[in-house]
């Protein structure tokens, strides 16, 4: 009787000491899987581990009595390269949280195995709208943007300005795929008409054979549907074909500060762009993005500053929920409003996808700009309403009633 007696006291020892694991493996980890060489580097990379970084810090370094731990890894935007990380982080390294992934392909399958292990993502780089549709999962967060609203934004304000006529060139690949369906779909409903479209690989040095086509065609605006480095070198390479001098337009349907920075003033001056962010929207903008440039070197992009804002909500969650536990966590997640130096009281819808304002800039003229980075023009603030799809044509099973 006494041996039974002791042994039901073990158990209610364990039980009680279960209930006190409130941090799994005594450390919260979180990787960021970016890109670290190749064609988003400047936008995703060294930057985005100094943003999580950033967030741990600001949050205070420890969550629940436990360090927080930051570790990172380069996908190569292979999509069995970052499929290896992502089973290596899950299964071996006890990765609690993945965040950034610069690539939509890369990002779809991890969204796959993150579902299977109940593991959560959060989304700053990827683009697709898959991962909030028919592919999202009740732990995948897409956090920044989607091809969906940066087409809304871009597209539309170039149609009403007079580009009736496009011609799409776009990475062949499933960001690439999608940013050119989204945006032939608002040139379309806008009135205006996709007349062509090619496709090129991803990191293409030489876009000559590319702009012939486009060219050629006599569209009033080439589309520019990729990302990075690519649209760096169409757009530089444009110029070196006289293509604007000849009568058409550029629309670079993703557009980053750093890409303004590569290329200058004088040839993206007046481009239109949207963007989840900007570094001088307001003050608490201002002075992270001071802190962030005085380890950078750099102003942080949006992906930058969705990385950030991403890592420090999670630490929230992981706070009110009083443990790391993911349901738990992703629960608390989409309960509590985000509010970070760049975003105010955005919601997390039950597809995964954050509802957060997004803006449409232009590119200042030289004479304009005050001096490095100063380099957007904020035109107007878009409503999550009209940047993100309806929920009424869902297809994530997680989202419908």
């Amino acid at each position: 009787m006494k041996a039974l007696a002791f042994r039901s006291a073990l158990i209610a020892l364990g039980l009680c000491g279960a209930a006190q694991a409130q941090v799994s493996d005594d450390v919260v980890k979180i990787g960021v899987l970016t890109d670290m060489t190749g064609v988003t580097a400047d936008i995703t990379g060294k930057g985005s581990v100094l943003a999580a970084e950033m967030a741990v810090k600001e949050f205070g370094g420890t969550i629940l009595g436990k360090p927080i731990q930051i570790i990172f890894a380069d996908h190569q935007h292979k999509v069995d390269v970052g499929s290896s990380i992502t089973r290596q982080w899950f299964d071996i390294d006890k990765v609690d949280a993945i965040v950034d992934v610069p690539n939509s392909g890369v990002a779809l399958a991890v969204q796959s195995l993150a579902r299977d292990k109940k593991k959560i993502v959060m989304y700053s780089g990827a683009g697709t709208t898959a991962l909030t549709n028919e592919q999202c999962s009740p732990y995948g967060f897409h956090w920044t943007y989607d091809t969906y609203a940066v087409s809304r934004g871009t597209a539309a304000a170039v149609v009403k300005a007079g580009g009736s006529s496009w011609f799409m060139l776009a990475s062949d690949y499933a960001f690439g795929h999608q940013l050119q369906k989204d945006a032939t779909e608002v040139v379309e409903a806008n009135g205006g008409k996709v007349i062509g479209a090619v496709r090129h690989p991803l990191n293409t040095a030489d876009f000559s054979s590319f702009l012939l086509r486009a060219q050629s065609s006599g569209a009033k605006v080439i589309g520019i549907a990729n990302a990075g480095n690519d649209t760096v070198n169409a757009i530089k390479q444009a110029g070196e074909f006289g293509l604007v001098e000849q009568g058409q337009s550029l629309a670079a349907l993703i557009f980053f500060l750093q890409d303004v920075h590569s290329l200058g003033l004088k040839a993206t001056q007046g481009t239109y762009l949207t963007t989840a962010s900007y570094w001088d929207i307001d003050e608490p903008s201002r002075a992270w993005s001071k802190q962030f440039m005085e380890r950078a070197g750099m102003m942080p992009s949006m992906l930058h500053a969705g990385v950030y804002g991403a890592v420090l909500h999670y630490l929230k969650a992981i706070k009110q929920a009083g443990t790391d536990d993911p349901d738990k966590v992703a629960a608390a997640m989409k309960a509590m409003p985000i509010n970070d130096a760049f975003t105010r009281d955005a919601k997390i819808r039950a597809d995964g996808r954050v509802l957060r304002d997004m803006y449409l800039a232009r590119v200042k003229k030289p004479g304009d700009s005050k001096g490095p980075w100063d380099y957007f023009e904020i035109v107007r603030k878009i409503a999550p309403e009209e940047s993100v799809w309806p929920l009424s044509e869902t297809k994530c099973a997680a989202a419908k009633p």
